[in-house]
């Protein structure tokens, strides 16, 4: 990727960027690459997340491990029942009222549930897997009235089962019987290789009315079909189309196979094939940049789905698949399929800069597979075909509509934090998404999301990046801004040590979403930052706040940088009798809380930088000089209830300090700290209060405004604060809220900016959101 460069003057304050490019694979004429042109207007409809559900509510034990895998719903849409594997249960749902789903209980199992379909309103048929070891195999069909809450038959499948379908016509279940295997057995000098019998099949129940006991299985045997592997197919995902045909994936076979439900009888089969990709991450090394490519890498399927296009898919039906990959592939992307096996559509790369565009891609998968699409479904709303695309690490949905021309990407839905299962219901126009990832107790939970088809253009994203220079600039994890003097609507922004480079981000405003224009690599000093706030200097260079870690092998830093080259200039680190005292004194625990914003403050004859320290250090053990301002007691858990503003004269190399009391801990919080800093125009400035809770436990997330003359009073007390309340403005996302609001700009008109940093795509969904919170002197009145 070549060196993007930023280009400050403030005398005529201009900026020209270079967009930073890999090898393109976008065709300009893509409607997906232009869809969030400056000169795009809103489509006539678009998938909009009108609610989450977080599973735990439909348990009693909030600290138990709770998740949604699959899910299923009722004929008339209202009921949702979905899979607990780790809880050996399903969980229901009442979405009477979509955007007001309710928790309504929850059935314990035989076993572990694998996957789940509804017949009619009536029954749940879960398969559920009973197995003791991967030889030992075993798993039944259980039949649920879900008026009851009750099981009301189980039928032995012979196996360990994974997906289940039933057909369109309500006359047969199709469930493949997976009989895993140990994927930490070496076969063939592959660990988790294939032959590891039993093998799998397919097994068919033909349904007889809605007594279970009535019901006949039969079975498939889909040895001798697969290239790698023939005598252990290991079946992973099946769907039904109208004609009872049932689609089944071999995922680790490479291969998928179509069996006629009535007869029983294998119609066709064939090998998913490879693909071969350019312009994509293959190395681990906390740095985005597509600029490698994989050659002949194997499809591997997980998910299947059946499609109807039109146009040159001609009137017969598509097989879509969601190329996950498992032993030795993995494309990144998906496919369609004509009924012999010809590649009608493959997304190839195009997936991935879909991801990195909107911030949501996985740098820690890019040895291994990428975005991870997993999960895949099909959808007829009103005259349109629509195709849903999950992605399992990058935490989104990709929403793609079938045309004549093949599939056109329409918009990203942010999704629960590991997307397992896609359900659509276009009778009620509404779109589902399970998450299988939970972090108990008050961590990020496992959700269901809830979206609907609606008038209007899409509610997200709110920020993504340019893709002029032929594939997206990438970026994530964004943590401090600033408005640029002069330029009202450009905004600079840093990613933080999530990666292995600081960069630095130029963002025009003038249009929704924001776009990211380009961006500049900081180069030289001693390296190893973590950039938490940025701020503009009367003399157009650029300083840079880089928060410390606890061990202060990271320490605490200002650094001085190039707009032009983003050379670092110099590096201000706090003065020696301030670290001394920490070190000597300083609860470990604590140490870690550091720099996490910075901004200018005018003067005569120069400028005083301030700086925001997240969290006061615990000095309990000893008395500094050096820092006089630690008496303001503890909180609720014996933390400083005090941190500080610290104050940089650059033109005097000195420092000075004043105290800042933090708001009251919340209940279930761990800390309540700052997280950023900026100044506005009339003098005064505007700080980020917040605690560490997430979703339904966020308590506080607040832009706090002080004036000039209360930052020289030597303590800001909570009578100082002027508070702007950000939580009714994450809760309308309608999703997890998260806990990390880190960065704001004021522009010279007063229109305030707040975005919130997405962890890289690490232990959060990805999700970034980018508030335009208009005036800023509304925000406070």
């Amino acid at each position: 990727m070549r060196r993007t460069k930023i280009w400050l003057a403030l005398a005529s304050l201009l900026m020209v960027g270079l967009v930073g490019t890999s090898q393109a694979t976008l065709n300009p004429n893509d409607s997906w690459a232009s869809s969030y042109d400056l000169r795009w207007r809103p489509p006539v409809q678009s998938f909009q997340r009108i609610a989450t559900l977080g599973n735990y509510l439909n348990r009693d034990d909030i600290a138990e491990e709770t998740v949604s895998e699959i899910i299923a719903a009722t004929k008339d849409g209202k009921t949702l029942v979905y899979t607990d594997s780790p809880g050996e249960r399903i969980g229901f749902i009442d979405i009477a009222d979509p955007s007001n789903p309710k928790p309504t209980g929850t059935l314990e199992l035989p076993g572990e549930p694998t996957s789940v379909d509804i017949l009619d309103n009536d029954l749940a048929l879960v398969a559920v897997n009973t197995s003791r070891d991967f030889v030992d195999v075993s798993g039944e069909l259980v039949v649920v009235d879900i008026a009851t809450r009750t099981i009301i038959g189980a039928i032995a499948l012979g196996g360990q089962p994974d997906s289940i379908k039933i057909s369109p016509d309500r006359r047969y279940v199709a469930i493949a019987i997976e009989n895993e295997r140990d994927e930490e057995r070496e076969v063939g000098d592959v660990e988790g290789g294939l032959p590891q019998l039993p093998a799998g099949f397919l097994a068919i129940v033909d349904i007889k009315g809605k007594d279970p006991t009535n019901w006949l299985l039969r079975t498939v045997d889909l040895t001798g079909l697969a290239s790698y592997a023939p005598e252990d197919p290991e079946p992973e995902f099946v769907d039904i189309n109208a004609a009872n045909e049932a689609v089944v994936s071999l995922q680790e076979n490479n291969h998928l196979v179509i069996v006629d439900l009535v007869s029983g009888v294998v119609r066709r089969h064939f090998e998913a094939g490879t693909v071969s990709l350019d312009g994509i991450d293959a190395t681990e090394d906390d740095v985005i940049a597509l600029t490698e490519s994989l050659t002949d890498i194997p499809r591997e399927p997980d998910a299947v789905a059946w499609v109807l296009p039109t146009g040159r898919f001609g009137r017969t039906y598509g097989i879509a698949t969601a190329n996950e990959g498992d032993l030795f592939g993995g494309s990144r992307g998906f496919s369609i399929f004509d009924r012999k096996g010809g590649v009608l559509f493959d997304s190839g790369a195009s997936l991935e800069e879909i991801a990195v565009q909107h911030g949501h891609y996985p740098e820690s998968r890019s040895e291994n597979k990428g975005n991870e699409p997993e999960s895949i479904e099909y959808g007829r709303f009103g005259a349109r075909d629509y195709l849903f695309v999950g992605s399992e690490r990058g935490s989104f949905v990709a929403v793609y509509e079938l045309t004549g021309n093949g599939p056109v990407f329409k918009q990203l839905l942010p999704a629960p934090l590991g997307p397992e299962g896609l359900l659509a219901i276009p009778s009620r126009n509404l779109l589902i998404a399970t998450g299988e990832n939970d972090d108990p107790e008050f961590g990020v939970r496992s959700a269901v999301m809830i979206y609907q088809l609606n008038r209007g253009r899409p509610t997200y994203p709110e920020i993504l990046s340019d893709t002029a220079g032929g594939s997206p600039i990438p970026w994530s994890a964004l943590s401090g801004m600033v408005a640029v003097p002069g330029e009202p609507n450009r905004l600079l922004a840093v990613w933080d040590s999530y990666f292995s480079e600081s960069r630095i981000f130029g963002i025009d405003v003038s249009a929704k979403p924001a776009v990211i224009t380009d961006a500049l690599t900081v180069q030289g000093g001693s390296g190893d930052y973590d950039p938490e706030g940025i701020a503009v200097a009367p003399d157009g260079t650029l300083w840079i706040a880089s928060e410390g870690n606890a061990s202060d092998s990271r320490p605490n830093r200002l650094l001085q940088v190039d707009p032009a080259t983003g050379q670092v200039m110099q590096e201000i680190g706090l003065p020696p009798e301030v670290l001394a005292c920490r070190k000597a004194t300083a609860n470990r625990a604590t140490l870690g809380s550091g720099f996490e914003g910075v901004a200018v403050e005018p003067m005569r004859g120069g400028y005083r930088l301030l700086v925001a320290q997240q969290r006061g250090w615990d000095y309990t053990t000893g008395e500094c000089e050096a820092l006089d301002d630690d008496a303001g007691g503890l909180n609720a858990l014996g933390q400083p209830n005090l941190t500080r503003i610290w104050i940089y004269d650059p033109k005097a190399m000195s420092w000075d300090h004043m105290a800042w009391e933090l708001a009251p801990l919340p209940e279930n919080a761990s800390w309540v700290g700052l997280s950023e800093i900026t100044r506005a125009r009339d003098g005064s400035y505007v700080l980020i209060e917040r605690d560490n809770l997430t979703g339904d436990f966020a308590a506080l997330k607040t832009l706090v405004r002080v004036s000039q003359r209360d930052l020289r009073d030597g303590v800001v007390a909570e009578d100082d604060k002027a508070v702007y309340d950000l939580i009714p403005r994450l809760k309308s996302t309608h999703g997890w809220i998260t806990d990390k609001p880190e960065g704001v700009a004021i522009t010279a008109a007063g229109r305030t900016f707040v975005v919130t940093d997405n962890d890289g795509v690490d232990d959060w969904s990805g999700e970034t959101w980018f508030m335009d919170l208009g005036s800023f002197r509304r925000l406070f009145d």
